[in-house]
């Protein structure tokens, strides 16, 4: 079950991403949120990082943000908001 806590958290993140429109896929792997993007100078790693990321890797297109052992909480509630 989640809150709303989450559910903020999740639209926070998903902006820091640059947004619906930027996604082009989204899911947890293990502690990290992984994303492709389609464009990565859209992702705010700042952002991603006052929500709570412990760290945020992107690799072109590809983005990981470090969330820790909530990730699939947090993914779950993103995907809700594609």
């Amino acid at each position: 079950m989640t809150d709303r806590r989450d559910s903020t958290r999740a639209e926070a993140i998903l902006a820091a991403l640059g947004g619906v429109a930027n996604i082009v896929e989204i899911e947890p792997c293990t502690t990290r949120l992984r994303s492709e993007v389609h464009d990565p100078a859209a992702v705010d790693a700042k952002a991603l990082r006052a929500v709570g990321a412990h760290g945020v890797m992107i690799s072109g297109r590809v983005v990981q943000v470090v969330m820790g052992p909530e990730v699939d909480v947090i993914a779950s509630e993103i995907e809700d908001l594609l």
